[in-house]
C-alpha cells in the first residue's frame, strides 16, 4: 500500500484498523455479558468514522487540492515573468545566448532595464565586449521612453562602471556621476556617488578638484 501517494489513506487505515480491534473486543465483551451494551458503543465509534471518512475525502482533500494548485498558477506566473530561462543559460555557460535572450527580453518595456543591465554583465564580464555594453547603456539612457529617475540611476551607475573598469575612462565615469549628482540630488545613492566621484579624482588625477568642477579636459 502506497501511503505517500496520499496521506490521507494512512489515516484511514490506521483508524479503520483500530476501529476493527476495538470491534472485536466489544463483541468479546457483549457475548461474555461482562459489558452488555459494549456493541452501541461500537457503532457509535464505526458513525465518527463515516464523517471523519467524508470529512477527508469531500471536504479537506478537495481544500488541499485547490490551494496546492493555486499556489502552484502563482509560482509559475511569477517564474515566466521572470528570467529564470536566462539564468539557467548562464548557469550553463552559455553566455552568448543568455545575452541574445536578455536582448530580446528588453524589447519589453517593462522589464528592459532589468534585461539590459543583466546583458550589460554578461558583455562586460565573460563575452568581454565592454564598448557593446557602453554603447547599449547610452542608448537606453537617451533613446526611447524617457526612464524612471530610479533606473536613470541603475543605468547611469553600471555605465561608471564601465567607463572606469572595463574601459579605462575615468573622465567619462565622474562626467556620468557628475551628471547622476545634477540631477538627482536628492537621491539615496547620491552620497555615494559623491564619495565615488572624488575617489575616482583622487585615484586618477592626484588631487581632490571641486564638486563644481567636472574631470580634467582631455586634450
Amino acid at each position: 500500500m502506497q501511503f505517500a501517494d496520499d496521506p490521507f489513506r494512512l489515516i484511514r487505515f490506521v483508524v479503520g484498523a483500530l476501529l476493527l480491534v476495538g470491534t472485536a473486543i466489544a463483541l468479546l465483551l457483549a457475548l461474555t455479558g461482562i459489558v452488555p451494551r459494549a456493541l452501541l458503543l461500537v457503532g457509535s465509534f464505526w458513525a465518527i468514522y463515516g464523517l471523519l471518512i467524508g470529512f477527508l475525502g469531500g471536504v479537506l482533500e478537495p481544500v488541499i487540492d485547490g490551494t496546492a494548485r493555486m499556489f502552484s498558477n502563482v509560482g509559475l506566473r511569477r517564474v515566466s515573468g521572470g528570467f529564470s530561462g536566462e539564468e539557467t543559460m548562464v548557469a550553463q555557460g552559455r553566455y552568448a545566448d543568455a545575452a541574445e535572450a536578455y536582448q530580446l527580453r528588453a524589447r519589453d518595456q517593462a522589464v528592459r532595464v532589468e534585461a539590459t543591465l543583466r546583458r550589460t554583465a554578461l558583455l562586460t564580464g565573460p563575452l568581454a565586449l565592454p564598448l557593446v555594453a557602453a554603447a547599449e547603456l547610452t542608448e537606453l539612457r537617451d533613446a526611447g521612453t524617457p526612464l524612471s529617475p530610479g533606473d536613470d540611476v541603475r543605468v547611469g551607475l553600471a555605465l561608471v562602471d564601465v567607463y572606469d573598469f572595463r574601459l579605462q575612462d575615468p573622465g567619462r565615469a565622474m562626467a556620468e556621476l557628475r551628471r547622476l549628482i545634477d540631477l538627482y540630488p536628492e537621491s539615496r545613492h547620491t552620497r555615494r556617488m559623491r564619495g565615488v566621484l572624488q575617489d575616482l579624482k583622487v585615484a586618477h588625477f592626484g588631487t581632490e578638484l571641486s564638486d563644481l568642477e567636472g574631470p580634467p579636459a582631455h586634450t
